[in-house]
């Protein structure tokens, strides 16, 4: 178990032990005060694996472990990219899409193929963000966000992660990987969830 928090600065555990979605999250969170780490920092970081039910399990599942791991608050998302011309696939599986263990790059390769020949006015999409929120005392919350796009025919940029060089954003011209970081941060799916979490724990700390 991890030690308890501050009770002038309370902890935020994210619950996810992947660097970049940590880093993200963190700095989509901002100045509340909070300690925020990421559950990589806690001994005997673990996280139950995903199911194919709904974002909402699944993020509230890993929320729920986090904060039972470490008496702390604690933050989880479930995210996927939904692609229309695939009957809303990737969807749940989008990490786990055509198999686990697999890459960013040969997961996009793999998406890519299925849409071959598919025209660019049907290749519309979007990334979904649900993210839950689990506090020492037992309460729960769930926020979603949105953001709608465009499947690329090719990878464009070397930023993000996951889906990003694919996922092309009409009002800025570019895919979330040719964006520059602070730009991507403020209109992702994620930073939509984000600013409604933040309502959330703005709450919880007064």
């Amino acid at each position: 178990m991890g030690p308890a928090p501050s009770p002038s600065r309370p902890r935020l555990v994210i619950a996810t032990l992947n660097p970049a979605k940590a880093r993200e999250l963190a700095s989509l969170l901002g100045d509340l005060p909070f300690d925020v780490v990421s559950l990589a920092t806690i001994p005997g970081a673990a996280l139950p694996p995903e199911g194919d039910d709904s974002y909402r399990a699944n993020a509230l599942a890993k929320a729920r472990a986090a904060a039972r791991l470490s008496r702390s608050f604690a933050l989880a998302d479930d995210s996927g990219l939904e692609v229309d011309a695939l009957d809303g696939r990737p969807g749940l599986r989008s990490a786990r899409f055509v198999g686990s263990g697999l890459s960013d790059s040969e997961r996009s390769a793999a998406l890519l193929s299925e849409l071959r020949g598919v025209p660019p006015e049907r290749r519309t999409a979007r990334f979904r963000c649900v993210t839950a929120l689990v506090s020492p005392d037992g309460s729960e919350e769930v926020v979603e966000g949105v953001v709608e796009g465009l499947i690329t025919d090719v990878p464009r940029g070397t930023g993000g992660f996951g889906y990003d060089p694919l996922f092309f954003y009409p009002p800025l011209g570019g895919t979330f990987a040719e964006l520059d970081p602070a730009v991507k941060n403020g209109i992702s799916h994620r930073a939509r969830a984000l600013a409604a979490a933040r309502e959330v724990l703005k709450r919880w700390a007064s």
